[in-house]
């Protein structure tokens, strides 16, 4: 791992200082300084990827594919110390590090698959006998100039998501990794340097929240794409003119019916992958748990034995399964949340310890509704079990919330998949699985106060282009 890391702006690598300190989550321990961007450097990058907008749109699609194919190679090539950085810098777990790689490599793989497919469509504009004589085709074409903010649960994916389509879809971008784990994000600006991508394609650059205003607000940036808090609201209120996709988080539910249609052991494996995986910092972290009265006893006696199972500890290790969140202020935060529900009435069914920003896994069960871990978004090793009678009302439970990003629906009958598919207020109903699953090219989103717009690479290149018409009279 480098000591000195530099920020890239305008496709080149800049040591401008080494104002970034980015720290071991697990030992506290300094492990490298990195570039810090000003507000200076923010604005030179707008105008590059300004300036860059006709060689970009112009670099035709099999060049982008091509550059696309040179990551995904160099990716496996240094898959592994893209997971040491991520265990390091986020306190993953060794082995889900892994698994955010291979999402990385197929974010890019599934990307090149797509330059090369960005068409249009013929249409028929002989709708009556005034428009006999017309023709009418679109072509997609880029939006311009994209600026893209992105969180510290996921490093390399969700940099990965934005980055990746916009190659794809020919739009510069600039791109502000979240400061807390840079390393992943400036690997890939490594990786994009060593091709031949238009001057001013790409710059990603460390900064400030208050310095990335600009990232927001310039009307030089065409598209604005934001995955973190709820503060992208506000984001979006102050963006102007431009395009804003938004994804926002989630408290993601999981309904177990009476015949869940799955042995009750892979539910329980299933529920302890989605609520505990990476310490429980995803946006689609099973946090409630909605189990019908008829299998309620059984579950919960494996889930408790489960989720005691569960290892925290160094990241690097591979045994472990909770790793340590993000700082020391979210585990007090996630703790104090704990301590809240237990004083207005819940029960701990495990109750894990905090060590520093290592926390241990927590089931609580007859959560008060009001209760911050039943509204909020936890982003920790925490999840609320209730029981239920009626489907219909597990489905008006799981509506009873301000977010609505994806549901995990564990039935084996028909019906009742319809119906939470129809029902539920949500972006994404999984059915036979936790609401925790993410493919990498499937349209993925949420209602509510979980955003707007749907990302997956597809989806991201739509956002990213805009048809243009073509009208021929014979």
């Amino acid at each position: 791992m480098k000591k000195r890391w530099p920020y890239y702006l305008a496709n080149k690598p800049v040591q401008a200082n080494t104002a970034l300190e980015v720290f071991d989550k697990f030992s506290g321990e300094r492990v490298a300084r990195v570039a810090f961007a000003d507000a200076t450097a923010i604005d030179a990058a707008i105008a590059a990827a300004h300036a860059a907008r006709e060689p970009m749109a112009a670099f035709p699609p099999d060049a982008r594919r091509d550059v696309l194919e040179h990551c995904v190679k160099r990716f496996e090539a240094r898959g592994e110390e893209l997971a040491l950085a991520l265990c390091i810098e986020a306190g993953k777990p060794i082995r889900d590090a892994r698994g955010e790689v291979t999402r990385l490599i197929d974010t890019f793989r599934i990307a090149a698959g797509e330059a090369t497919r960005i068409g249009g469509e013929v249409l028929e504009l002989q709708l009556s006998p005034r428009t006999r004589a017309y023709r009418g085709m679109t072509k997609r074409v880029p939006v311009g100039a994209c600026s893209f903010i992105t969180p510290f649960n996921f490093p390399l994916n969700l940099v990965a998501h934005k980055v990746a389509p916009a190659i794809a879809a020919g739009c510069p971008f600039v791109l502000k990794p979240a400061a807390k784990t840079p390393l992943g994000a400036l690997i890939i600006g490594e990786v994009l340097a060593e091709t031949h991508l238009p001057a001013g394609a790409f710059s990603i650059l460390p900064c400030s929240n208050e310095d990335a205003a600009a990232l927001v607000e310039d009307e030089r940036i065409a598209l604005l794409s934001f995955t973190g808090g709820l503060v992208g609201w506000d984001m979006k209120a102050r963006a102007g003119r431009k395009k804003v996709t938004l994804e926002l988080g989630g408290n993601a539910a999981c309904i177990v019916d009476a015949d869940p249609g799955r042995r009750l052991d892979e539910v329980v494996e299933r529920l302890v992958f989605g609520a505990y995986y990476q310490s429980g910092q995803s946006c689609i972290s099973v946090q409630r748990i909605l189990v019908h009265r008829d299998v309620h006893d059984a579950l919960v006696k494996k889930l408790v034995a489960a989720v005691k199972k569960l290892k925290a500890g160094d990241p690097r290790e591979e045994a472990t399964f909770i790793g340590p969140v993000i700082d020391e202020a979210a585990a007090t935060r996630i703790d104090g949340w704990i301590h809240a529900a237990l004083r207005g009435g819940a029960k701990a069914l495990v109750r894990g310890k905090r060590l520093g920003n290592l926390l241990g896994a927590s089931l609580l069960r007859d959560v008060p509704h009001d209760a911050d871990l039943q509204r909020k978004e936890a982003f920790g090793p925490i999840a609320c079990i209730d029981v239920f009678d009626n489907f219909d009302d597990a489905i008006a439970r799981v509506n009873d919330s301000d977010f609505g990003l994806q549901a995990g629906v564990f039935t084996a009958r028909i019906d009742h998949a319809m119906r939470a598919w129809d029902r539920l207020e949500v972006g994404g109903v999984v059915v036979g699985d936790v609401p925790s699953v993410r493919v990498d090219n499937m349209p993925y989103g949420g209602i509510k106060q979980s955003g707007v717009g749907r990302e997956g690479v597809r989806c991201a290149i739509e956002d990213m282009t805009e048809p243009r018409l073509l009208v021929l009279r014979d």
